[in-house]
């Protein structure tokens, strides 16, 4: 006997099921233009308040399709969201084309009065495909296309981002999400912990062969676009980054599970704010093939221009874990620059490392006044990671003199077992590492061996008692704030028997 359903609230003026729109829910009918009549209904409710869509106990197989401002869906329990996976044969009628006017503008800035200006769509034209795929070598004729067509031709070419220059894998554009949005306002995504699952596995396989073309896309992305909520459900089986929120305001990220394998799922970091402000991730439970969270803001020459920072950021009662990377990282682009950065009562366990700070010459940028308060390492190769040499770039154009800046790290209440390093900040005579805290932390070690707390180009100190025993190039003050021991800096750096 199935359970009872739990009741969904009504959080719009106007509720509509996706049942409404002819959907079917086995898992094999194709479900997109029933999203999209959704969307395009509940579009026309913007000034009665929007609408709410909610999708139930099933199995909802659709290709990406875009939402409007002043919707809420609602993923009622047992309902789960299915992308179509990119592997089986598709119909040339599917490949998606927006007719356009060419225009090389790059979005700007908000206007005085606070609203986001009106930008070009990001998606590609039909003449542009063809030239995209003429310069690759694999110009075809559309209708022999359609017999060999596979299911990655659901998923709309994008512009690359312009704080990145070009797509992320690939030279040229980009595949779009499953979910996607711009220039929106007054979203929410949330439910009874309903499912949407990219399948990502064909994805993944493919990538790993070398038989795409373009990068891959995102499960969730929003652009341009402010007042966001996603909460309440779970999100799996990316074929790329799982949300990606970029350049974006007032930003809520709560309540989600975030999933991918830990092994051959590459790429699938579960949250990534690139160029966003006022943005809250909390109570998330995230284990995925990447990063578990990765703040940006841009790649090299192109994430300088853009200009537009990740700032104002809160991550509180997070669970992580990342066995390929990092619990939770900064950077590596990181151009535009990061800022005012709170993670507290942060837990990851069983990860390659728990927290990263990654830039390298020609980034440019800034990252400054970075917080982390009541941070747990359990089962942890490598604690806590500065690295200022993480070279790869987005093109040969880079200026290798863009130096980027760091300085207010602070780490307060981190405690560890089953760490084997438990500090390695490496800065360099070019970018070194200025102002880092220390203030009670207690790690156990899994490997008794020398300066397992590493520094070199750091400056900082520590305020009372530490275990391990931090390196001399920090300044050590007692509880009440007295100098004890002036630092020694010398710079070198060690070594060790694995991959920071």
């Amino acid at each position: 006997m199935a359970p009872p359903r739990l009741p969904v609230p009504r959080l719009r003026p106007v509720v509509f099921n996706l049942t409404d729109f002819d959907a079917a829910g086995d898992g094999k009918t194709m479900n997109t233009g029933a999203f999209e009549r959704a969307v395009e209904t509940i579009s026309r409710l913007a000034n009665s308040g929007g609408g709410q869509l909610n999708v139930p106990r099933g199995r909802w197989l659709t290709a990406p399709f875009n939402i409007t401002s002043h919707i809420t869906i609602f993923l009622e329990e047992g309902a789960v969201l299915l992308g179509i996976q990119a592997c089986k044969a598709a119909n040339y009628s599917s490949f998606h084309f927006l007719e356009m006017a060419d225009s090389n503008e790059m979005p700007t800035r908000e206007r005085e009065d606070g609203s986001l200006p009106h930008h070009e769509e990001l998606v590609l034209t039909r003449s542009e495909v063809e030239a995209v795929k003429a310069e690759a070598g694999e110009a075809k004729a559309f209708e022999a296309e359609a017999v060999n067509a596979e299911d990655e031709s659901y998923w709309p070419l994008l512009r690359p981002l312009p704080s990145y220059g070009y797509g992320r894998e690939h030279i040229g554009p980009r595949y779009g999400s499953l979910i996607h949005g711009q220039h929106l306002k007054d979203v929410v995504i949330t439910g009874h912990n309903g499912i949407i699952d990219g399948q990502g596995q064909s994805w993944w396989a493919k990538h790993k062969k070398k038989l795409l073309n373009y990068t891959r896309g995102p499960l969730v992305q929003f652009m341009w676009s402010r007042d966001i909520v996603i909460s309440n459900i779970t999100l799996r089986n990316s074929p790329f980054w799982t949300i990606h929120p970029y350049d974006c305001k007032n930003v809520t990220l709560s309540g989600l599970t975030i999933l991918a394998p830990l092994h051959e799922a590459p790429n699938t970091d579960g949250i990534d704010p690139d160029s966003c402000q006022n943005m809250l991730i909390e109570n998330c439970f995230i284990s995925v093939g990447d990063d578990g969270i990765a703040i940006k803001s841009g790649w090299d020459q192109y994430g300088i221009a853009y200009g537009r920072p990740s700032s104002n950021i809160l991550i509180r009662n997070v669970t992580l874990r990342s066995i390929i990377s990092a619990g939770l990282s900064i950077g590596s682009e990181m151009s535009g620059g990061v800022a005012n950065v709170t993670a507290e009562n942060v837990l990851i366990f069983e990860s390659r490392r728990g927290v990263r700070i990654k830039t390298a010459p020609g980034r440019g940028g800034y990252i400054q006044n970075i917080e982390f308060r009541n941070l747990t390492l359990d089962n942890v190769r490598t604690g806590i990671v500065i690295k200022t040499d993480y070279n790869e770039h987005a093109d040969a154009g880079f200026d290798p003199q863009a130096l980027p800046v760091i300085d207010g790290i602070s780490f307060e209440g981190v405690r560890g077992r089953g760490v084997r390093v438990p500090v390695r900040m490496h800065g360099s005579e070019e970018i070194p590492v200025r102002g880092v805290k220390f203030r009670d932390l207690l790690v156990g070690i899994s490997y008794k061996k020398k300066r397992i707390f590493q520094c070199s180009y750091v400056e900082g100190r520590v305020v009372g008692p530490v275990f391990p025993a931090p390196c001399e190039d920090l300044d050590l003050y007692d509880e009440e704030g007295r100098l004890v021991k002036r630092a020694t800096h010398k710079n070198d750096i060690v070594e060790v028997d694995y991959d920071g």
